[in-house]
């Protein structure tokens, strides 16, 4: 049967005494075989003993070999289920003791040694026979797997690895591989176990089986070493169970990874860094999971690094632009991330395609700075022009962007004729992009946004009502705006009504934002005691929030968080100085004083806090210091417009003499804010003390119909 199995043909002469296998080839060379004659008469009784039960022991494992062959030949043949029946009928279970000190002998014997040293090994197995019952058990996991038995597949992949590893449990010596299989069989066990339980549903199993693999040197190739760090990165970030470390694998201290995340992370790093040094080749996907690990963790600066260190040729210049504006852009870094796109649009790459998705990025940023405006017009019109020739769905898209840099450009415009034509063509692009897009919530949310600055109320009001996503869902935008919008058409229980209904869906950052908005509608209905406890609710909850994040002494997690701590800390301070307008409103100056006071231990250069101060100073006919006040709000921001206007009032006290510096400061708050109802009534104060009643009338006008259409916030 055995020489059957193995495939080869023997004549034989006359019968053999006993089949002749591995096992017995090694027992032979080891001299107890050949020269039996020659040492017969040395032979005491338990000498004899002893052979007479290592030739049984020999006998029966040629009887697992053979069974083992057979059954890899019925597995070659694809008769999983005859395979599986003769590999059932090894003894595994007897023959690892044997295996274990098989490895562990020969790996010793392998190790150089002088004649003399050579130690004889009798009744110990050959390296190839364990490779031959290895195998047998692996090809029966793979007949498991095979059968769709994944559970006991991966037990039986599990006997192997706890065999070969009790025998060494240092790792896998070099040079076990050269002359034998077991190197390989073992390999591929290590390979076949984790995915064996990934098939089955245990995937904390598999995470194991993974850290296993890696946690001991077991001399696998570089590349297959590489495949096993990335498989159990994937398994770790997507895998959706948690896989703590054993603590005796926990041997780097206070670096020990802390979760699965930053147990991947690291892998990836590490495969990131083999890349570089060119140990294996690039592989697309490591840089695909590491971007969404280091994306999910807002470490975006580390990953733009990582970009930085790929080896040319991987990317495109432009690509690799793109990338690190990406994640400038994700940190907060969007001049940064500009910069990388205006390289795109260089001289340098005039020669190359044009990279249509920077030029859209860029696009977007311009769009969400107004100081860019002019630059995101540039941008959207080469969008537009690469839309209409590739990627045409994003004409639509191009258009939003234009029409949002047209308006941001009015409201930077010093000249009327300019500013008239950049609304036209604001609202123009923004149509167009509505009708392309059909009724896409953004564009429909820009589109109502320009409209309610151009004070278009009803359009803007129905442009909102056609977003329901911007608006039902969780967009505290979509809801604020509307409530803006209401609150402009001088229905503010409406707009409170509004606040209230989008407090019940939101959560977080929107909430605090949506509680302020509500407290300036409670005072613009004059309701001051409300407005004041609606104020007292946000400093609560901004005060719990800092507490819950003193508590965390997790520094990274508070790096991810640090945009939302600067957005809390101002709308701390905003909530301050709106309680000090109130307080000052009703007389009462030393509380005014008192938050005023807590604004500015916030952050003392703002310019709003020292423009209260102004008025704090003014109410109590300090004028000298009201107008030092209202001097070191302008020298924070010269264009502060209440601090202009509050300036102004000041020079109209002091009588005739003042009138034109009073008036270029009205007309310098106008070319900031055209439509600010109190420039243009204090505009018509000057004219009517100049004497030009006309001209004052037509200014009283303007101011009466800008403040029935003003909202309590500003729409942007």
């Amino acid at each position: 049967m055995l020489c059957a199995c193995s495939g080869e043909q023997f004549k034989f002469e006359e019968p053999p005494q006993s089949p002749e296998s591995l096992a017995t080839r090694d027992f032979s060379a080891s001299g107890l075989s050949s020269r039996t004659a020659d040492w017969e008469s040395k032979f005491d009784e338990t000498q004899v003993e002893e052979v007479e039960s290592t030739l049984k022991e020999a006998l029966s494992l040629n009887y697992e070999e053979a069974r083992a062959l057979l059954g890899r030949l019925e597995y070659q043949r694809g008769n999983l289920e005859a395979a599986l029946q003769v590999f059932q009928g090894i003894d595994i279970k007897g023959l690892t003791p044997r295996m274990i000190k098989a490895i562990a002998e020969r790996i010793k014997q392998r190790k150089p040694r002088s004649k003399a040293d050579i130690v004889i090994l009798p009744n110990v197995l050959s390296l190839h026979s364990v490779s031959l019952l290895l195998e047998a058990i692996l090809l029966k996991a793979l007949s498991l797997e095979e059968l769709g038995r994944y559970i006991d597949a991966a037990k039986e992949c599990r006997i192997i690895l706890d065999t070969v590893e009790s025998a060494l449990p240092n790792g896998m010596p070099e040079g076990i591989g050269e002359d034998c299989k077991l190197q390989e069989m073992f390999h591929r066990a290590l390979e076949l176990l984790p995915s064996l339980w990934i098939r089955a549903g245990f995937l904390d199993e598999a995470v194991t089986a993974y850290r296993r693999a890696l946690v001991k040197p077991w001399n696998l190739e570089q590349r297959r070493l590489a495949g096993v760090q990335k498989y159990l990165a994937t398994t770790l970030l997507y895998g959706g169970v948690e896989v703590s470390l054993p603590s005796h694998w926990q041997v780097w201290g206070h670096i020990t990874p802390k979760s699965n995340i930053e147990e991947a992370i690291l892998l990836l790093l590490i495969l990131m860094s083999k890349v570089a040094t060119r140990e294996i080749d690039w592989d697309a996907e490591i840089m695909d999971h590491l971007t969404f690990a280091l994306s999910v963790t807002g470490m975006f600066e580390s990953l733009a690094d990582h970009v930085e260190q790929i080896l040319p040729g991987i990317y495109s210049r432009a690509e690799r632009w793109y990338f690190l504006a990406l994640c400038y852009s994700a940190a907060g870094q969007n001049e940064a991330a500009l910069n990388l796109l205006r390289k795109a649009r260089g001289s340098s790459e005039a020669k190359h395609i044009p990279h249509f998705q920077s030029f859209l990025f860029g696009a977007k940023l311009c769009s969400q700075d107004p100081r860019y405006a002019h630059e995101g017009i540039n941008f959207s019109r080469e969008v537009i022009d690469l839309a209409k020739h590739q990627n045409e769905h994003f004409l639509g898209q191009g258009r939003k962007f234009l029409g949002v840099c047209y308006g941001a450009a009015a409201r930077l415009s010093v000249l009327d004729h300019e500013r008239s034509i950049f609304q036209k063509e604001a609202l123009n692009f923004l149509n167009c992009a509505a009708v392309s897009e059909n009724g896409d919530p953004e564009v429909m949310f820009s589109l109502g946004l320009e409209n309610a600055i151009q004070r278009n109320l009803d359009a803007a009001y129905d442009n909102i009502m056609m977003c329901p996503d911007m608006i039902v869902g969780s967009s505290r935008r979509g809801w604020q705006l509307l409530a803006l919008i209401v609150s402009a058409q001088q229905r503010f229980k409406d707009a409170e009504t509004i606040v209230d209904f989008a407090l019940d869906e939101a959560g977080g950052m929107d909430q605090l934002e949506l509680l302020r908005l509500k407290a300036v509608l409670q005072i613009a209905q004059q309701q001051p005691k409300q407005a004041i406890e609606s104020y007292r609710i946000l400093l609560a909850l901004i005060q719990a929030k800092k507490e819950l994040l003193l508590q965390d002494k997790n520094s990274d997690e508070a790096k991810t968080f640090r945009k939302e701590v600067v957005t809390e800390r101002k709308l701390e301070m905003e909530a301050w100085q709106d309680l000090a307008t109130i307080y000052a409103d009703v007389g009462s100056l030393f509380d005014a004083k008192a938050c005023v006071d807590k604004a500015q231990l916030i952050d003392f250069f703002s310019p709003r806090s020292w423009h209260i101060t102004g008025m704090l100073l003014e109410s109590q006919s300090l004028y000298k210091e009201a107008f030092v006040s209202f001097s070191v709000s302008l020298s924070i921001e010269p264009d502060y417009t209440p601090s202009i206007i509050s300036t102004a009032k000041l020079l109209l006290k002091l009588g005739m003499q003042s009138l034109p510096i009073a008036r270029s400061f009205l007309m310098n708050a106008l070319r900031l804010e055209p439509t600010n109802h109190d420039a243009w009534f204090n505009l018509g104060l000057v004219s009517k003390m100049e004497g030009s009643l006309q001209q004052a009338a037509d200014f009283f006008q303007a101011a009466y119909e800008l403040k029935l259409s003003a909202p309590v916030q500003k729409f942007e």
